[in-house]
């Protein structure tokens, strides 16, 4: 399996040099295969939204080295760092972020259309993701007239659409309850199987981490097996 995911030696510290630094990560390294899905495992404050950060290229390391697809992303300038979140990832948090004013179809089509997507295949891209995930007879439906666990699956969609290589999640179904976010999370596990991408889901679930296929945990700024 090729590498999609590459973190060597990353170092972050905020108040850096004062006598209150916080050192969150230290010296962190991290790979993630093609077709490999990660549970990320961390207690509150540990850096678990700091690390995804910085290997969703929305953040920079203080030391160490980012590389996605084969490119090394580390020191890109803005612009290119832009294009390769739009390129190359797909973002999924706590709460589906869905803009409200459009559909569930437009919400997965706009940032197709971002990507210089025709419309005609981003709508297509749209109709055949929501079909995916059981949602077809909600198409035209808009956030409001979507249950919580209907929204977060548009959110999934919406996350896919350009067929990134890494998806990041964030305590993707943390903002569900426990039944709902089950089915929920079963729905995402089938969309990334089917288009076998690499994945790292933070989540505090224990029962939803053993699912994925692999377990890291990060604690005092480093990461362990298991």
């Amino acid at each position: 399996m090729s590498e999609v995911l590459i973190c060597e030696g990353l170092e972050k510290s905020y108040n850096k040099g004062r006598p209150n630094e916080i050192k969150v990560l230290r010296g962190l390294d991290l790979t993630i295969p093609k077709g490999q899905v990660t549970a990320l495992v961390a207690p509150s404050g540990a850096g678990k939204s700091t690390l995804l950060h910085i290997a969703g290229l929305l953040d920079t390391p203080d030391a160490g080295r980012v590389v996605i697809d084969g490119e090394d992303l580390t020191g890109a300038r803005d612009g290119r760092r832009t294009a390769a979140r739009r390129e190359k990832l797909g973002f999924i948090y706590q709460f589906h972020h869905l803009l409200p004013e459009f559909s569930a179809a437009e919400n997965i089509i706009l940032p197709q259309l971002a990507n210089g997507q025709s419309r005609a295949a981003a709508e297509a891209r749209a109709a055949d993701l929501l079909d995916r995930v059981g949602l077809t007879e909600r198409i035209d439906h808009r956030p409001s007239a979507l249950s919580g666990g209907e929204q977060q699956r548009v959110a999934f969609c919406r996350a896919l659409a350009n067929a990134p290589s890494l998806l990041l999640a964030d305590e993707p179904t943390g903002n569900l309850d426990p039944a709902t976010s089950d089915r929920v999370f079963d729905v995402l596990m089938a969309l990334v199987r089917d288009t076998g991408l690499a994945a790292l889901i933070a989540t505090h679930n224990l029962e939803l981490a053993a699912k994925m296929d692999r377990v890291v945990r990060l604690e005092n700024g480093m990461l362990s097996e298991g």
